[in-house]
């Protein structure tokens, strides 16, 4: 087996369930709450050392959290599945049904920067109305509500623990089997089988449990796809699951599931032949298993792709904050965070499926035409926070 062979993914996405409430908590919501504590004591040492008002700190963290789920859910919403919100406006706040944009998260959380370094929200948000609308009001109004902290350098800021929580969430994503990438053709990759457990084992369903695991008796098909068995445990029900009946579940509403349902034969998919290859055997205290044959669909794990880059890029911008501190360029970690987070993206994006139909016809998915922008953006911080900087050492 090589370092690169392919492995079984099929990790429950809930951590645990809270007792009295009867409420799963998700591995995926864990990590992303976990993202923003840590961002916060990050956020804390980073004003400690540069002398700025730790007080500010719990502020800005609700700043981040309020425009991160808004901005991705609004993103999602506008850029991948307009038609479907519009349609049905209230859907817009079923969140926990999944649906967030990370390029959305990245302009809500700008927007909500700039919020939070010109406005005090809590007292002065009509001032806010009238400067949008451009209603002038008397200068002592408008007084600098954050002293030591402009826009550019609260976002350089930012931008280092928002690669972290980044890593974090797309490590929640690998844990939800959610946002895989493209078959990879070969015996390198992840199958994802959690979603093909959950369709199978029902309550209605004879399939008390299943496994996949390797089958080294065999080699990978035409396709690339690597042989597998999916072990099948039935229920206990003599009395009406007999080896004639699950014979017939097995080579009929088994095999077309497998063959039919887009969340299994994404996956798995049956051997070549016109039946499917399987064994039937009864247990001793009187259950039945069955092995059948199949072939998995290894793909990229184009979560884990962007939580290692995100993770390095945590640790390059932290690296380049503590030559200078206070000191560093305003907007060189900015604009570095956009070049290399999003140029990555349009890499990424290469190898991940698309999230929604209308993408399968486009020469550069969603994912990539967004990132452009960004890209570009960054390009032009970056450059002119490196001319302030030859201005300023002349």
């Amino acid at each position: 087996m090589s370092f690169l062979s392919f492995i079984i993914w099929n990790v429950d996405p809930e951590f645990f369930t809270i007792p009295l409430l009867d409420r799963p908590v998700r591995w995926y919501g864990l990590l992303f709450a976990l993202g923003f504590l840590i961002s916060q004591q990050i956020m804390f040492y980073f004003h400690r050392k540069e002398g700025k008002p730790e007080k500010d700190v719990e502020t800005l963290t609700i700043y981040m959290i309020i425009s991160t789920i808004l901005g991705a859910r609004l993103g999602h919403v506008l850029f991948y599945e307009p038609d479907k919100y519009l349609a049905n406006p209230i859907d817009i706040l079923k969140v926990w049904e999944g649906g967030l944009a990370s390029h959305g998260a990245a302009f809500g959380i700008l927007f909500a920067l700039w919020l939070y370094t010109k406005y005090d929200i809590r007292l002065k948000f009509f001032w806010i109305i009238k400067d949008l609308i451009g209603i002038p009001y008397s200068a002592s109004a408008k007084k600098v509500i954050r002293p030591k902290q402009n826009y550019l350098q609260v976002v350089d800021r930012i931008v280092i623990v928002v690669a972290l929580t980044g890593c974090l969430i797309r490590f929640g994503n690998f844990m939800n089997s959610e946002i895989y990438g493209k078959p990879t053709h070969s015996d390198y990759g992840v199958i994802f089988t959690n979603n093909v457990t959950q369709v199978l084992v029902s309550n209605t369903s004879p399939i008390e449990s299943l496994d996949v695991s390797r089958d080294a008796s065999r080699e990978a098909n035409a396709d690339g796809y690597v042989p597998i068995t999916i072990e099948l445990d039935f229920k206990n029900q003599a009395e009406i699951l007999d080896e004639a009946s699950l014979s017939r579940y097995i080579e009929g509403r088994f095999s077309e599931i497998v063959d039919s349902y887009t969340y299994v034969n994404e996956h798995i998919l049956l051997t070549d032949s016109s039946a499917p290859e399987y064994t039937l055997s009864q247990q001793p205290d009187g259950h039945y298993t069955a092995t059948v044959k199949a072939f998995g669909i290894a793909r990229h794990p184009t979560q884990l792709y962007e939580s290692m880059t995100s993770l390095a890029l945590f640790f390059l911008l932290f690296f380049i904050w503590t030559r200078k501190k206070e000191k560093t360029p305003a907007g060189l970690l900015l604009g570095l965070f956009l070049i290399i987070l999003f140029g990555l993206r349009f890499v990424h994006e290469l190898f991940k499926e698309n999230q929604v139909a209308f993408e399968d016809n486009m020469s550069l998915n969603m994912g990539q035409i967004l990132s452009i922008p960004l890209i570009i953006a960054g390009i032009f911080i970056f450059v002119r926070a490196l001319k302030a900087k030859e201005i300023e050492d002349q």
